[in-house]
């Protein structure tokens, strides 16, 4: 016997299972009315903003180093004005260190808001030593590419924190003294050394050099801030 369907009965039963198919893949059919509330409403809820914190003591000498040595490093700071700042950073370390010395290792509040006044201070001369018209200029020769030398080896060690301010100091006002020497002797021969100025030169960087060795290797370092 052989069965018949019309077309009015396959039809219906056609519909009945593509709805059951869809139903199934849509993801909002089951549990979705909580699923998309919570995540509206995440969408909408206002991440909160916490205030920037403020450089500790620690970081905010660092960062000062790090901006020397980028000066030193560019030729934007001279060794006259790399020593004066390094001078003053070594001034506020050493009171740093005595006022944690009486306080039990610790900083009062008061302690804290002097320190960073006085670094507000050297930060600005910073700003103002690496922007005036004053800058290292190497020319090329011997004697200027020793002096680059010099000073690259002395932003190595300020930016590593081989180097302390106080010894940065030294260090560089011992090159602004034989940079003095070089230009005043430049200015006695029409621009030129003689080659017995040279020499002079050379011996007195050989002390320099080491210095800056032994300075970048001896047991004192200027502590990263954790």
């Amino acid at each position: 016997m052989s069965i018949k369907f019309s077309k009015w009965t396959i039809l219906p039963a056609a519909v009945l299972l593509l709805g059951t198919v869809m139903l199934a893949q849509d993801p909002s059919s089951s549990g979705s009315s909580s699923g998309s509330g919570s995540s509206a409403s995440q969408g909408s809820s206002t991440p909160s903003t916490t205030p920037a914190q403020k450089p500790t003591i620690a970081q905010r000498k660092e960062n000062q180093q790090d901006r020397i040595a980028q000066g030193v490093k560019s030729g934007q700071l001279t060794a006259g004005e790399t020593s004066n700042l390094e001078t003053k950073e070594a001034a506020i370390n050493g009171e740093t260190r005595a006022d944690r010395a009486a306080n039990g290792g610790k900083l009062t509040q008061a302690e804290k808001q002097q320190v960073n006044k006085q670094q507000n201070h050297v930060s600005n001369q910073i700003y103002q030593d690496k922007h005036n018209a004053n800058t290292a200029h190497y020319g090329n020769n011997q004697v200027d590419q020793r002096r680059e030398n010099q000073q690259d080896r002395i932003a190595q060690g300020v930016k590593s924190g081989q180097l302390t301010a106080g010894e940065t100091a030294k260090l560089e006002n011992q090159q602004k003294g034989i940079n003095q020497q070089v230009k005043a002797d430049r200015s006695a021969n029409g621009g030129k050394l003689t080659t017995g100025e040279k020499k002079q030169v050379n011996k007195e960087q050989n002390g320099a050099s080491k210095n800056i060795y032994d300075k970048k290797h001896n047991a004192k370092t200027q502590p990263k801030a954790k």
